[in-house]
C-alpha cells in the first residue's frame, strides 16, 4: 500500500523487497555504533558496554523491521562482549558476563517487540484510513450519480408537463402548468449547480449568480439588472441550498411579475449576509411598483409566495414581504445559520 501522500512512518519497514540492502545498512549502523563507543571510551565510566549499541538496534528495527533488528542486536551484542566486557578481546563467559548479556538481550527484545507492535498498529491504521478514503470517494461518486439522475428525472417530468400544456386550452390551467414547469426546471438546474463536474461545491456567490441568471433567462427580462451582495464566508448544506434557492427564485419572480409589469426597467438587489444575532438573512428588494397596503403573502393568491413561506418554515425560519425603504418591495428570509 503506497500512496503519494502517505507519511514516512506508513512506509516502514523500508525496502522489504531488498533484504540484502537492509542488512548491509544495518551492518553499517552497527559499525557506526562501535565507532561511537570507541570515541567515548575514555569519557564513559566503567560498566556501560552497550550504551552506543541500543540506538543501532532500535534504529535498525524501526527502519528495516524485525529481521534486521535481531541481526543488529546479535552483531552489537557480540561486539560489546568482545571489546567492552572484561576480560576484553575474548568471548570469556563469566557470571557477570552472562548477567550483562541477559540484560542486553531482554532490553533488545523489548525494543524490537515494541517497534514491531507500533509499526503493525500504524499499518493497520493506515489500511483503515485508506479504506475510509475509498469509501468516502465511492460515497461521493454515488451521491453525484444519484443527484445527476434525480435532476434528469425532474427535467423529464418538466418536459412532460410542457408537452401536456399543448393540449390544454384553459388559460388558468396553462398558466399553472407553465409555473409548474418553471419550478421543476429550476429545481433541476439547482441540483446540477450545487456541485461542479469535479465534485467540488460551488462558492455561494457563484451559485447565486448562476441562479439569478437562470431566473432572468426564464422570465425573458434581460432589461432588469440584478445586484448581488453576498458574504463569501457563508456556507450552507445542499439540504439548505435547494429550498433557499427556491425562495430566492420565488422572490425574484414575484418582483419581475408584480414589480415590473410590461417592459418597465428596474433593479433587483439580492443581499445574503449573517446578522448580528447569528442568523442567515436573505433580502430581495426591488424598485418597482411596490405592494398593496393590505398585502399578506400567506393569505394572498400568489402560490409562489405561499411556497416561499412554507419553505422558510421548513428551514426553521420566517419569510416576509414588506414595502421597500425607497419604494418597491422587499422580501426577507431569516433562518438559523
Amino acid at each position: 500500500m503506497h500512496r503519494k501522500n502517505e507519511r514516512f512512518v506508513e512506509r516502514l519497514p523500508l525496502i522489504p523487497e531488498r533484504p540484502g540492502l537492509a542488512y548491509a545498512v544495518t551492518t553499517l549502523l552497527c559499525m557506526a555504533a562501535l565507532f561511537a563507543r570507541l570515541v567515548v571510551e575514555n569519557v564513559l565510566p566503567t560498566g556501560f558496554p552497550f550504551v552506543s549499541f541500543f540506538p543501532a538496534v532500535i534504529l535498525s528495527s524501526f527502519l528495516f523491521g524485525v529481521g534486521p533488528g535481531i541481526y543488529a542486536s546479535v552483531i552489537c551484542g557480540l561486539i560489546s562482549w568482545y571489546f567492552f566486557i572484561p576480560p576484553t578481546m575474548t568471548f570469556s563467559l563469566q557470571a557477570n558476563t552472562i548477567v550483562a548479556l541477559i540484560f542486553y538481550a531482554v532490553v533488545c527484545a523489548t525494543d524490537i517487540a515494541l517497534v514491531n507492535w507500533m509499526q503493525r498498529a500504524n499499518y493497520g491504521l493506515a489500511v483503515e484510513r485508506e479504506k475510509s478514503r475509498a469509501l468516502a470517494e465511492n460515497r461521493e461518486m454515488l451521491f453525484r450519480e444519484l443527484q445527476h439522475r434525480v435532476s434528469n428525472n425532474i427535467q423529464v417530468v418538466a418536459a412532460l408537463i410542457s408537452l401536456q400544456r399543448r393540449n390544454v386550452t384553459d388559460e388558468a390551467a396553462r398558466k399553472a402548468l407553465d409555473e409548474a414547469y418553471a419550478r421543476l426546471n429550476l429545481i433541476g438546474k439547482i441540483g446540477r449547480a450545487l456541485y461542479d463536474p469535479n465534485g467540488q461545491r460551488l462558492g455561494v456567490r457563484s451559485f447565486m449568480e448562476t441562479l439569478t441568471e437562470d431566473i432572468l433567462e426564464a422570465s425573458g427580462r434581460r432589461d432588469l439588472a440584478v445586484h448581488l451582495n453576498v458574504d463569501e464566508e457563508i456556507t450552507f448544506h445542499p439540504d439548505t441550498a435547494v429550498p433557499l434557492a427556491l425562495i430566492v427564485a420565488e422572490a425574484i419572480s414575484n418582483a419581475i411579475e408584480h414589480g415590473f409589469p410590461g417592459s418597465d426597467r428596474g433593479t433587483i438587489a439580492v443581499d445574503l449576509h449573517r446578522s448580528d444575532a447569528g442568523k442567515l438573512v436573505l433580502e430581495v428588494a426591488d424598485d418597482g411598483k411596490g405592494l398593496p397596503a393590505d398585502f399578506q403573502p400567506e393569505r394572498g393568491g400568489n402560490l409562489g409566495l405561499r411556497i416561499a413561506t412554507a419553505l422558510a418554515q421548513q428551514l426553521g425560519g420566517a419569510f416576509s414581504m414588506t414595502p421597500g425603504a425607497r419604494g418597491g418591495a422587499r422580501a426577507m428570509l431569516e433562518i438559523p445559520a
